[in-house]
């Protein structure tokens, strides 16, 4: 049978009104084009004469043959930036919308473009646009909320004294977990995750076993007031039995062995609430070091083999209320990474996790950022290379001023390359630390930001706020990206893993968003 070939294509018809004439093609300048890594500033390449219309998905495949993903933009002279306005233009188009055609009219065809370059994650998680699931069952206001590090698991803490784990596979109930006489105000995942800790307004600590929801052995006592935030050993360290460290409004800090759920040592050198603790990976010789932030306006650097104290950080006028690792994620996330392979024993995940951690820190030292009351925040390089040996550098490397009120919440993005801060001033506010300045101001919220969490790929940061809304930010334009209305009241927590985030606050209500 022979092929019979398709119609002509009917041709449009004006019906007495004159043909408009087809729009004469713009002609594009061509304009010189630098290069650099964003990191160090060096030079990639030498300097390249361009069509200045030249897509950005065009630049991507100058930049690199190996199909990773490249994100571009280009400085702000310091005279063209407005207050609170961004620093930098991102190339999300071509270089003459974007750069040429900038409001500012900061560059033209004859400027040598200086346009910054840094690698993508190969991965792209999808925004959530939905609520998949409303799921009831705490009779209080919900205060904390954590997914477990491969994602398959929730556990949220409420003011009705019980921890819930929740099914994301089915998004229903799974285990509630029974045993705390006061409010439960935060929840944490072992990196492995076979085991969940929580601690209480009652001053007690618990373990939980996932798979059966029932608690592992006697409750940890020993704070005499509530406990503020909980901290576990990396998984490079310690992948058999690793130790949980616990803050508290008594002061102190307590480092609990898990398997014989006694404290091995206590930390009490601050004078007030300890607020927040973090347990880092990095120290001398990479045996891990814990960070605490007290209402005594002090952050305080420790020793996590003996509880010797390091540093003492003062820069604060005000309580520091939060603090921030540049490697949080893949401290948290241990052996588990975007392919989903499960190690097969503790020492394969050991091994993962250390390979994740080094190459992070590989491109740059170990990172903290503290979060005041005082309105600022200071970034601390504090076991760079260089100083390691004489016991760490105790000077911070950048303060960051913008906020109008208290700080509430700071989170470095997964890659480490930038950080978020919330704060009482209803603003989210970006920072790149490897310039140390302020990259844009995140405007959407009408009350408080309490909590941030970003994506697993860097591109998008997620706000939960007083104003009853969780909202999802795009990195790329600096603009809201999604707005996610449904509770009926303050949204306390807010958590982001895969392509599902999850949010809870004083409407008693846990929801999941998804694609």
């Amino acid at each position: 049978m022979a092929t019979r070939l398709p119609p002509p294509k009917r041709q449009k018809v004006y019906y007495g009104v004159p043909e408009p004439e087809p729009e004469p093609i713009q002609p594009s300048p061509n304009i010189l084009v630098h290069f650099v890594n964003e990191h160090d500033g060096a030079p990639i390449a030498p300097a390249v004469n361009l069509p200045a219309n030249v897509a950005r998905q065009t630049l991507e495949a100058l930049e690199d043959d190996d199909h990773v993903p490249f994100a571009f933009h280009v400085a702000l002279p310091e005279d063209a930036t407005k207050p609170n306005a961004p620093t930098r233009i991102v190339i999300s188009k071509s270089i003459q919308e974007d750069v040429l055609n900038h409001p500012s009219q900061a560059f033209s065809e004859e400027n040598i473009l200086v346009v910054r370059c840094a690698p993508q994650s190969v991965f792209k998680v999808r925004p959530a646009t939905r609520c998949s699931s409303t799921l009831s069952g705490h009779s209080s206001p919900i205060l904390c909320a954590s997914f477990s590090p491969t994602g398959a698991l929730l556990a949220t803490g409420s003011g009705d004294t019980h921890v819930r784990l929740w099914d994301l596979n089915t998004e229903t109930p799974s285990h509630t977990l029974v045993g705390h006489t006061g409010w439960v105000l935060c929840v944490e995942w072992d990196p492995m995750e076979r085991k969940l800790a929580s601690g209480g307004h009652d001053g007690h600590v618990r373990q939980w076993d996932p798979k059966s929801g029932k608690p592992i052995g006697d409750v940890m006592k020993g704070h005499s007031k509530w406990v503020t935030s909980l901290a576990w050993e990396p998984v490079h360290i310690n992948s058999t039995a690793p130790r949980l460290a616990s803050s508290s409004k008594d002061g102190t800090v307590r480092v609990w062995s898990t398997a014989t759920r006694r404290v091995e040592y206590t930390l009490g050198g601050h004078t007030a609430s300890v607020n927040v603790v973090k347990w880092g990976g990095g120290g001398k010789g990479g045996k891990g070091v814990l960070y605490t932030a007290s209402s005594d306006r002090t952050v305080r650097v420790w020793d996590a083999q003996g509880g010797k104290q390091l540093m003492v950080l003062k820069d604060h006028a005000h309580w520091v209320t939060t603090l921030a690792l540049n490697t949080d994620f893949v401290l948290r996330t241990g052996p588990f990474d975007h392919t989903a392979k499960r190690p097969a024993s503790d020492e394969e995940a050991q091994t993962l996790a250390s390979q994740r951690y080094d190459a992070l820190i590989s491109r740059t030292p170990e990172l903290l950022i503290s979060g005041s009351d005082d309105h600022t925040l200071f970034l601390w390089s504090l076991f760079s290379s260089a100083s390691e040996s004489g016991g760490g550098r105790s000077k911070p490397v950048n303060r960051l001023t913008g906020h109008q009120r208290q700080v509430s919440h700071v989170a470095f993005s997964p890659d480490g390359r930038w950080a978020a801060s919330a704060g009482w001033d209803s603003a989210v506010r970006l920072w790149d630390w490897i310039m140390g300045k302020f990259m844009a101001t995140l405007r959407g919220h009408v009350a408080p930001v309490y909590r941030l969490a970003w994506s697993a790929d860097s591109r998008m940061v997620v706000s939960a706020s007083k104003d009853h809304t969780v909202k999802i930010w795009d990195l790329k334009t600096y603009k809201l990206k999604i707005d996610l209305p449904g509770h009926t009241d303050e949204v306390y927590c807010v958590d982001f893993v895969a392509d599902k985030v999850v949010s809870g606050g004083r409407d008693r209500t846990v929801k999941i968003w998804k694609n």
